[in-house]
């Protein structure tokens, strides 16, 4: 039985490279993501540091400390870890893995954005990578999460010409509710859209929570 987590990390190794140039400046064309990330921004502040949570190239975390938040960014990639750090010198990237966060100590981060990470986790692990989110965040933090909506899992076995290996699951808006009640969150807020332009995005219906550490 082969292993989601070196799958998804081997997929985003091979990855790294192309998604950079393809994905590092997809916020320009998003302009509801942006005010939310605004949002976000201003929630953290005051909580200390935020994490952008399967941060890709940095362009959640670039966004993020361009509004004066202290961010780290973690992936489950070295490879996208690397470019990261090229693309963004001046903000702190490290590996990890949402289920098991080792050596980040309880209540350490007062902010997680995970745009579109946790839709790797298989569905059973789901509420245990929200219990371990919730660990890590300081009392009162704010969780903001994004996915793709529906109950498909996708799985592509190649990505702008390079082998993958991995699942994106979709979340009705209401499971993905219950499953961070479960693990311990409030709801704040919910968000939907329908999806931009082909040429910006992958045309799915997108989601947008805000939950608090109870």
């Amino acid at each position: 039985m082969s292993n989601f987590l070196d799958d998804t990390r081997a997929s985003y190794d091979a990855l790294a490279s192309e998604y950079a140039e393809r994905i590092f400046d997809e916020l320009k064309g998003k302009p509801l993501d942006r005010a939310l990330l605004d949002r976000f921004a201003e929630m953290v502040q005051p909580l200390g540091v935020a994490v952008d949570m399967g941060c890709g190239p940095g362009q959640i975390a670039r966004f993020l400390h361009e509004r004066g938040v202290r961010v780290i960014g973690v992936d489950l990639s070295p490879q996208m870890v690397a470019t990261a750090r090229a693309l963004n010198p001046e903000i702190e990237f490290q590996t990890g893995n949402m289920l098991a966060l080792e050596n980040i100590p309880d209540g350490a981060w007062g902010g997680i954005a995970a745009f579109y990470s946790i839709i790797h986790i298989p569905r059973a692990q789901i509420v245990d990578a929200l219990r371990e989110l919730k660990r890590v965040l300081a009392p009162r933090g704010v969780l903001f999460l994004a996915f793709h909506r529906g109950d498909e899992t996708i799985h592509p076995e190649e990505m702008w010409g390079k082998k993958v290996n991995m699942d994106f699951h979709f979340w009705s808006r209401d499971a993905m509710e219950q499953h961070l009640r479960e693990a311990g969150f409030e709801m704040l807020d919910v968000i939907e859209r329908a999806p931009y332009a082909p040429d910006v995005e992958h045309q799915s219906h997108r989601v947008y929570m805000f939950a608090r550490k109870m």
